[in-house]
């Protein structure tokens, strides 16, 4: 029987780890990583720093979350941390994955790797892992920033609820960065030009930010129902409208970690009835609550993210590799 030893030895040698380990020393010591960390750090410490004024001025409001606030205040000259997040940690994601495999492809080492005793899947798995590990890294690190800095501002730790709220917002953060980084791995496989495939990511990356809902509001005005006393009319219209909001990883991600982070969230429908109004319990929710609440956006994230995997997967599988391509 192998020794625990020997077992651990054998597993951090195998091909995949290896892979992962290369990739992730590649992508720490790569310039337009420590760029885009460094743009990416100082946005969420003008963040920070916005928040922590607003709390001085008194623009808390309630105390009873304020360690949570420092995730989603501010006094106005800047966005809050989430808003931070939402926006620029999409570029992370594309940063890491434009140029995986077409980089390797043109330069050559591409059909060297795939001559070795090496599963083929493996390649494209470890530049997946590796870069998902780099983006829990940074996003954490990010997060416990902020933790940290409220923990010196306010003067007192969190309470347990709200570290668990804060981990969760985290772990899904995580997850949709990773959408962005299978994103840009399947331009990576689908363009041999990395400009290609840098371009096609930011395009999509823009498009979800600016554009999607500029087009599912003139879709909204355009079937919004001509008799406004049919109530059953545009609950069905809103409906709809919601389920094409829902299809943004933009959208879903804001419902998810803003629910998390703001406890006074109840509902994520913007139209209840006045029954609901009255006899709903004017208390936040705890954070088992919260997380039912925002369960459905969560799977949806996680969906989107194995969708687009797979997608960069079956193309690959089905390349032609030679030795001179």
């Amino acid at each position: 029987m192998p020794r625990p030893e020997a077992s651990r030895a054998e597993r951090s040698s195998s091909p995949f780890w290896v892979m992962v380990q290369k990739e992730f020393g590649d992508h720490i010591r790569s310039w337009r990583f420590i760029i885009l960390l460094a743009i990416v750090t100082l946005a969420c410490i003008g963040s920070i720093y916005t928040a922590v004024t607003a709390i001085k001025e008194g623009q808390a409001g309630d105390t009873s979350f304020l360690f949570l606030q420092m995730f989603t205040i501010s006094n106005g000259a800047l966005p809050n941390f989430l808003t931070f997040l939402s926006f620029l940690a999409p570029l992370i994601g594309i940063a890491i994955g434009f140029d995986g495999v077409n980089s390797e492809r043109n330069k050559g080492t591409l059909s060297r790797v795939m001559s070795q005793p090496v599963y083929r899947d493996d390649f494209l798995n470890a530049k997946f892992v590796a870069g998902l590990l780099l983006i829990a890294v940074v996003v954490f690190s990010l997060g416990f920033l902020v933790m940290g800095v409220g923990l010196f501002t306010i003067g007192y730790p969190p309470t347990p609820e709200e570290f668990w709220r804060v981990i969760a917002s985290l772990l899904i953060t995580v997850i949709y960065v990773g959408l962005w980084l299978n994103l840009s791995l399947l331009f990576s496989v689908r363009f041999r030009q990395a400009a290609t495939s840098a371009l096609s990511g930011i395009a999509i990356w823009i498009f979800f930010l600016v554009f999607y809902g500029m087009i599912v509001n003139l879709v909204g005005s355009a079937t919004m129902p001509s008799n406004p006393m049919n109530t059953d009319a545009i609950l069905r219209q809103q409906d709809w409208m919601m389920l094409l909001e829902r299809i943004s990883p933009a959208y879903l991600f804001q419902e998810a970690a803003s629910t998390l982070l703001l406890p006074d969230t109840r509902t994520l429908n913007p139209f209840i009835t006045q029954d609901q109004a009255y006899l709903a319990i004017d208390a936040p929710l705890s954070f088992g609550q919260s997380l039912l609440l925002v369960w459905p956006q969560v799977v949806a994230i996680i969906a989107e993210t194995v969708l687009s995997f797979a997608a960069s997967y079956v193309a690959f599988m089905r390349q032609e590799i030679r030795s001179r391509s």
